[in-house]
C-alpha cells in the first residue's frame, strides 16, 4: 500500500479485502487505549495518514455522521471505513469483529474469573482493590465530562442546555434522558442557529446503496419495536438481547454516557450488585478497544439464562447492532443531511444535553457510591489530575486506583 500524507487527493486507491481490514481492526482492537476520543486518533493515523484507505474530507465526514448518531461513536466510524474499504457490509462486520473481540473477551473472562468463586471479591485487599478502581471510575468519567463540556457546551447558550438536561436527569430513569436529549434538540434550533452547517459529500469507496440504507433503517426501527414484545413473550435470551439493543439505540455521545443507561436498563433490573457494576465499568477503562465491551461483564453476570460466555457474547452484539445498523443505514443520505443548517442547529443542542447527561451519570451512582471519605475525594481528584494534566493513560489510572486501594485497606486505621 502506498503510504504519505493525508492531503484530500481524492477517494481510496484501491478496495482491500474482508481478511485485511479484520486483521488492521484486530491490532487496533489490543493497542487502543484510551477511550473513544483517542480511538479516533488511532483511526486517522492508520487510515488517513498510514494507509490513505480515506482522504481528510471523508475521514472527517464519517466521524460527523457518527457523532450524529445514538450509539459507540469510534465503532461506528471503524464499521464505516471497513465497509467503504471492502465496498460492502462484510468489511464493517470484520472491523467490528477486530476492533471489539479482544476487550469483550478480556472482560467476559474477568467477570466469570471474578464472580465464580463467592469469596473472589470479598475480604480487605479485594474490598479495597474495588473501592480503588470505583474511584478510578469517577475521576475517567469527571474527565470526559470536562472534556466534553469544553467541546460541546463553548458558549452560554449550549452551557445553558447542559444545565437544564443535567437538571432533568439527575432524579433518574430512561425517560428523562430521553426527554433531556429531546429537549435539548429542540432549544438548539432556537439557540443554535449560528451553528454551520458542515456540507460536502462523502466520497470514500465502498458506497452504500439508498435501498439497502432504507432495508438497514427499518430493520434497527423494527427491531427497537418488537424486541420489547418478543422479550415478554419469550423472556430469557430475548430479554437480555431487548435490554443492551434498546440501551445501544439510546445513547448519545457514546462512550461514559452509556453508564446510566446501562444502569437502568441492565444492571437494576438485573440485580446486579452497584459495587459489581461499577468494578466492571472500572476495569473497562484499563481495556484496549470500544468501552461499550462493558456489556461483556454484564451480560456474563446476569443471574437469568443465559449467563457467562453466551450472556456475554448476547450482551456485546444487542449493544453495537443498533449503532451499527444506523449508520449504515445513514450513510447514503448523510451529505444531505449534514448540511442542513437546522438540523446542525438541533444536533449541536442535542449533544449540548449530553454534556448534562454525563455530569449526572458523575454524581449518581458513580460519586455517592465512590466518594465516602476525605481520603476517597483525595484519590479522585489525583486522578483527574493525573488524567487531564499528566496526560496519563486510563488504563494505568486503573492500575494505580487498584494499587491504592488495596494498599490503603491493609494500612493500620
Amino acid at each position: 500500500m502506498r503510504q504519505g500524507g493525508g492531503d484530500d487527493d481524492g477517494p481510496a486507491r484501491e478496495r482491500g479485502s474482508v481478511l485485511e481490514v479484520f486483521l488492521v481492526f484486530l491490532r487496533l482492537g489490543l493497542t487502543a487505549f484510551g477511550g473513544p476520543a483517542a480511538h479516533i486518533g488511532y483511526f486517522h493515523e492508520a487510515f488517513v495518514l498510514r494507509r490513505r484507505w480515506l482522504s481528510e474530507s471523508d475521514f472527517a465526514a464519517l466521524i460527523a455522521l457518527c457523532q450524529f448518531l445514538p450509539g459507540p461513536g469510534s465503532s461506528q466510524a471503524g464499521f464505516a471505513i471497513g465497509v467503504q474499504r471492502v465496498g460492502g457490509i462484510g468489511g464493517g462486520v470484520a472491523a467490528f469483529l477486530g476492533f471489539t473481540a479482544p476487550s469483550a473477551i478480556i472482560m467476559t473472562t474477568l467477570a466469570i474469573a471474578l464472580t465464580s468463586d463467592a469469596g473472589a471479591l470479598q475480604g480487605p485487599l479485594a474490598a479495597g482493590m474495588l473501592h480503588g478502581l470505583k474511584l478510578t471510575a469517577v475521576a475517567v468519567v469527571a474527565h470526559a465530562v470536562w472534556g466534553m463540556a469544553r467541546l460541546l457546551t463553548p458558549d452560554r447558550a449550549r452551557a445553558t442546555i447542559a444545565l437544564a438536561a443535567l437538571a432533568i436527569v439527575t432524579p433518574g430513569g430512561v425517560a428523562a434522558q430521553l426527554l433531556a436529549i429531546s429537549a435539548g434538540g429542540l432549544l438548539g434550533l432556537v439557540a443554535c442557529r449560528n451553528v454551520v452547517a458542515d456540507g460536502g459529500p462523502v466520497t470514500g469507496r465502498g458506497p452504500v446503496s439508498r435501498r439497502a440504507g432504507t432495508v438497514a433503517l427499518a430493520v434497527f426501527a423494527g427491531l427497537f419495536l418488537l424486541l420489547p414484545a418478543v422479550a415478554n413473550l419469550w423472556g430469557g435470551g430475548f430479554s437480555l438481547f431487548s435490554a443492551f439493543y434498546r440501551t445501544g439505540s439510546l445513547v448519545f455521545g457514546g462512550g461514559h454516557v452509556v453508564l446510566p443507561l446501562l444502569q437502568a436498563e441492565v444492571a437494576a433490573p438485573a440485580g446486579i450488585a452497584p459495587d459489581v457494576f461499577l468494578t466492571g465499568y472500572a476495569l473497562a477503562q484499563a481495556m484496549p478497544g470500544p468501552m461499550f465491551a462493558f456489556a461483556a461483564w454484564l451480560g456474563a453476570l446476569t443471574p437469568a439464562a443465559p449467563t457467562g460466555a453466551m450472556g456475554a457474547t448476547l450482551a456485546v452484539l444487542a449493544i453495537f447492532l443498533p449503532g451499527q445498523l444506523l449508520v449504515y443505514g445513514t450513510l447514503p443520505f448523510w451529505a444531505r443531511l449534514r448540511a442542513n443548517p437546522r438540523a446542525a442547529a438541533a444536533m449541536a443542542g442535542a449533544n449540548a444535553a449530553v454534556v448534562g447527561i454525563l455530569g449526572a451519570a458523575l454524581y449518581q451512582p458513580l460519586w455517592t457510591s465512590a466518594v465516602l471519605t476525605p481520603r476517597d475525594f483525595v484519590l479522585a481528584v489525583a486522578g483527574f489530575l493525573l488524567l487531564a494534566v499528566w496526560k496519563a493513560p486510563p488504563w494505568s489510572i486503573a492500575a494505580l486506583g487498584a494499587a491504592s486501594g488495596a494498599l490503603l485497606a491493609m494500612a493500620p486505621v
